[in-house]
C-alpha cells in the first residue's frame, strides 16, 4: 500500500497488486476497519486485469470494509478490466454503523476496443452486500458466463455497452444527490433512492473511456472534492 501526503486530514490508501493481474486461482483479499469518526479513501494504483483461465479455478478478489460510528469510507477502485476466456470471482461486504457513511465506485471494462478486444467467452460473479447495524440493506448480484459480448448485446442486459459501473452512496443525506446524479447520467444508466440514506446507480458506456468520462464528475459531485491522483494519470 502507498499513502499519498493530503493538506487535509483524510487518510488515503492506495493498494497495490505487484503481479500485475489475476489469473487461474490467484486470490486478492483486502480487510478495512475505519475507526469512530475517521475517514479514509481507499484507491487502486492502476487498472486491475483479469487474464485468461487455464480451466482450474477463478481468480478472487474478495474485500471485507468495517465503518465505525460516525466515520466515512469512500472505496474507488479503478476500473477491473475483463480479459477472453477470464474467470473472475469478486465480492464486496460491508459493514456500516447508522451514523456513518459509505461511497462507492466498481467499474468493470469487457475487453479493450482500443485494442480490439472482444469477451466472447468468460465468466464473471460479482456480490456486492451491504450490511448497516447487522442487517443487510443492499445485495447486488451480478452472473455472466459464456459469449458475454452476445449477452451485453441484449437490451434487457445492457443494449451493447462494453463497460459498466456500479455507485452506492450510503449515508443520511444520501436522497440529496439523488435529482443532481440523474441530471448527470446518460439514458442508457440510471439511478434510484433504493430506501432511506441509500442511493444506488448502474452506469454503461461503450467503452472504457467513456465510462471514466461519466465518473469522473459523478464522484467529484457525491465526494464534494475531486478523486485520488491516481485516477488522473
Amino acid at each position: 500500500m502507498l499513502f499519498p501526503r493530503r493538506s487535509d486530514p483524510v487518510l488515503e490508501a492506495v493498494l497495490l497488486n505487484t503481479s500485475g493481474g489475476l489469473t487461474s486461482g490467484d486470490r486478492f483479499e483486502t480487510m478495512a476497519h475505519v475507526g469512530p469518526r475517521t475517514q479514509l479513501t481507499l484507491t487502486t494504483q492502476a487498472a486491475e486485469r483479469a487474464y485468461r483461465n487455464d480451466g482450474s479455478f477463478p481468480s478472487r478478489i474478495h474485500s471485507c470494509l468495517t465503518i465505525e460510528a460516525g466515520a466515512s469510507l469512500d472505496w474507488l477502485p479503478q476500473e477491473t478490466i475483463l480479459f477472453n476466456a477470464a474467470a473472475l470471482d469478486r465480492s464486496l461486504t460491508i459493514n456500516m454503523s447508522t451514523s456513518s457513511r459509505f461511497l462507492m465506485v466498481e467499474p468493470i471494462i469487457f475487453g479493450r476496443t482500443a485494442m480490439g478486444e472482444t469477451v466472447h467467452t468468460a465468466t464473471l460473479i460479482d456480490r456486492i452486500t451491504l450490511h448497516r447495524n447487522e442487517q443487510i440493506i443492499f445485495a447486488d448480484r451480478v452472473r455472466l458466463t459464456g459469449d458475454l459480448q452476445a449477452q451485453l448485446n441484449r437490451p434487457a442486459i445492457a443494449g451493447g455497452a462494453r463497460a459498466m459501473a456500479a455507485i452506492v452512496l450510503a449515508a443520511p443525506n444520501a436522497a440529496t444527490f439523488l435529482n443532481d446524479l440523474r441530471r448527470m447520467l446518460p439514458p442508457e444508466s440510471g439511478a434510484s433512492l433504493i430506501r432511506d440514506g441509500l442511493l444506488f446507480a448502474r452506469i454503461l458506456a461503450p467503452d472504457g473511456h467513456g465510462l471514466r468520462q461519466i465518473l469522473l464528475p459523478v464522484l467529484r459531485k457525491m465526494r464534494g472534492c475531486d478523486l485520488p491522483k491516481t485516477w488522473m494519470i
